[in-house]
Formats: C-alpha cells, sequence, structure tokens
C-alpha cells in the first residue's frame, strides 16, 4: 500500500476515511453544504459527493473569507472531513480549523502533499496520522 510523510499544516486529530480526491478546486463557501457535508456546487466535477468522514484531497480551493465559517459549521455539524490533504496551503480556509479547535471542538489534521501523490490514494480507505504520515490502508 502507499504511503507518504507530508507537511503538517493545522494539527488535530488522526483520521481514517474513504478518500475522496477532488479533480477540481472547490470553494467552501457556496460549494459545500456545512449541514450534510455534501458538495453543492452543481458545477464541481464531484457535485453530490459527501465530505464528511472523507480523507479530503485538495488540489486547490477558490478563495473567499467565508470558508473558514464554512468549515467550522461542518466541524461543528460532524460533517467535516476526517483529514485534509492540500496541495497548497489555504490560510483562510485552515483559520476555519485553528478557531473550531480554539473553541474546543475537535478538528482533523491538516496536511500538505504534492498532488502528484493524490492519485495513489484514490479508491482506497486512508489513514493521516498526527505526525503526518498518510498511508492506503484497504481498497474502499
Amino acid at each position: 500500500m502507499s504511503a507518504r510523510a507530508g507537511e503538517i499544516l493545522v494539527p488535530g486529530a488522526a483520521g481514517v476515511g474513504k478518500a475522496l480526491v477532488l479533480t477540481a478546486p472547490i470553494s467552501f463557501w457556496g460549494g459545500v453544504d456545512p449541514k450534510s457535508g455534501r458538495i453543492a456546487d452543481v458545477r464541481h466535477p464531484q457535485h453530490g459527493e459527501i465530505i464528511a468522514g472523507r480523507v479530503l484531497f485538495l488540489p486547490g480551493t477558490i478563495g473567499s473569507s467565508s470558508a473558514s465559517a464554512v468549515l467550522i459549521e461542518l466541524v461543528h455539524s460532524s460533517n467535516a472531513p476526517a483529514a485534509m490533504v492540500l496541495h497548497e496551503p489555504d490560510a483562510i480556509l485552515l483559520l476555519g480549523l485553528i478557531v473550531a479547535r480554539e473553541m474546543g471542538w475537535q478538528t482533523p489534521v491538516a496536511m500538505k502533499l504534492d498532488r502528484q501523490h493524490f492519485s495513489a490514494f484514490d479508491g482506497h480507505r486512508v489513514e493521516v496520522t498526527a505526525g503526518g504520515m498518510i498511508r492506503a490502508v484497504a481498497a474502499a
């Protein structure tokens, strides 16, 4: 099975879940429903997919200062991803995890990994450790 070390962007709880490798950048503001964890943007290639409980691989984000608020809502409603793997850090989005953690809520770990490695995890159940290791544990 594939394994990689990534850079921790925001510490959080280790996570295990089925990989959801997005094929296009996403805006959390208007692109993700915080009440269901579903990709709501009808223009996104993975419209309708659920990010809740998944290891979410983000090739990029479409910026909005409200992305952090959506992520806070996802954490609070237990609809956050199990872990987040980003190609490039998005300070506004990651601020949502930092604020949620400061509010005392359990947050997923967020890490940086070059997107060239994303496809190795597609279709697998993936574990992301609090220390920044990511590995496929079984076919999903």
